[in-house]
């Protein structure tokens, strides 16, 4: 490992691309896209047809539930042999690629590959760790995707992992210094997926990486910004994909119990990563919106302002959480809020509220869609302002991780391809 990386739980890897292939076939989107349309990953069968590609080394949540699922895993993991069997990779030692991603609206996401220490990961709410789960990690779909990793000799990676960079110091200064770097990708991805590009660093500009993360994680630089004093630093949160590296963190704890101290000389100690500034003018948060169906909506509305003492009818002080059924709308203020985001306020009550009044909840992207289902019968809609970037860290850092389904990151389009892989074996 380079040694300017040795305490940042983010360093160089050794990346594998294929040599020759088709990259437009080569590159599928994340596993855990698309899960309700069976007929885009058709779809993708027909673009792949026998042209080496990811598609034959990952497993398509879509397919989770086939009942010949774990022939599926088998066929996965003796692909990746046979891929390396065959040579069709090139490795790219102690390697950083820079990329750029064109998006459906046409803004350009910029981001780092490289690998990250799953000894520096916990998804455990509250948890003091380097690099910390955003969200709740439902344990229950770690599983599937262990079934999948853990025999297989290569990962590859659709993880996000965000930095809270509002100075633009780590990945944008990379922008101007292309010129500098070699080219390793430039192609169309499939299925609208927009185009992308990647380019290895030099040592210098590694160098200059490594510094400018130890910079963030300074003691003094974490207080000035999140004013928490004597707090464990925070440098880097979940994006996207924090079941894939809760996966990558079970296996790993698997094989410490199997090879105790001998595991941390595994490859499989460290996971691949697309490293992202959460202030990327190209990243968008977009608010989850709650529409609740089997309730009387008054009784609802009356039960949120009794959990909360001192909540009252209209916009004031506090949480503002804005609601609708029928025809009609209004809010109600949480004054003193006891959590960060007005989503902790109101999922908090929904829960507690649940266990006496049985109800069905839905997640929602769009104001008029909730207005649209909200005007049912026995429908209530909330909306939820959208999350400041500058609250996400905070927030992490105050309250352990968010409420589930607080913010959406982009188009399901959007997210990433996968496109490098590492050995893990």
């Amino acid at each position: 490992m380079n040694n300017a990386f040795e305490t940042l739980g983010f360093s160089p890897a050794d990346i594998l691309l294929p040599k020759e292939a088709d990259m437009t076939k080569w590159a599928v989107v994340a596993c855990d896209q698309f899960t309700s349309e069976p007929e885009y990953w058709e779809e993708v069968e027909n673009i792949v047809g026998d042209a080496p590609s990811a598609r034959r080394l990952i497993l398509p949540e879509a397919h989770l539930n086939d009942a010949d699922v774990e022939d599926q895993i088998a066929a996965i993991n003796r692909t990746m042999e046979e891929y390396l069997k065959k040579d069709i990779f090139e490795t790219h030692p102690d390697a950083l690629i820079y990329i750029e991603r064109s998006q459906s609206d046409g803004s350009i996401r910029h981001g780092l590959i490289g690998k990250v220490d799953l000894d520096c990961y916990d998804f455990t709410p509250g948890s003091g760790a380097l690099i910390r789960a955003t969200e709740g990690t439902v344990l229950d779909r770690i599983p599937p995707r262990v079934k999948v990793r853990k025999d297989a000799p290569i990962e590859l990676p659709h993880i996000m992992v965000l930095i809270d960079n509002p100075e633009k110091t780590v990945i944008e200064p990379l922008t101007a210094d292309t010129a500098a770097m070699k080219p390793v990708y430039d192609f169309e991805l499939m299925m609208n997926g927009g185009h992308i590009k990647g380019w290895l660093l030099n040592e210098t500009q590694k160098a200059a990486v490594a510094k400018a993360l130890q910079d963030l994680a300074a003691p003094a630089v974490q207080e000035a910004k999140y004013g928490l004093k004597d707090a464990a630093p925070l440098l880097y949160a979940m994006g996207d994909g924090n079941h894939s590296l809760a996966t990558a963190k079970r296996c790993f704890e698997d094989l410490k119990e199997k090879l105790g101290e001998k595991a941390y000389e595994s490859p499989a100690r460290y996971a691949l990563v697309e490293l992202v500034n959460n202030h990327d003018d190209a990243l968008v948060f977009e608010p989850i919106h709650r529409v609740l169906f089997g309730v009387e909506p008054q009784a609802v509305l009356e039960g949120l302002k009794a959990y909360y003492p001192g909540a009252q009818e209209g916009v004031g002080e506090g949480h503002v959480i804005r609601y609708c059924y029928g025809d009609t709308s209004g809010a109600i203020t949480i004054p003193h809020p006891a959590v960060q985001l007005e989503v902790g306020s109101l999922q908090n009550f929904l829960d507690a509220f649940k266990k006496d009044h049985p109800f069905e909840i839905d997640y929602i992207h769009g104001d008029d869609t909730v207005r649209r289902l909200a005007a049912q019968p026995g429908a209530l809609g909330f909306f939820l302002p959208a999350m400041g970037k500058e609250q996400l860290f905070k927030t992490v850092m105050a309250d352990g991780v968010l409420p589930r389904k607080t913010f959406s990151m982009g188009h399901a389009q959007d997210k990433r391809y996968y496109i490098e892989a590492r050995k893990i074996k």
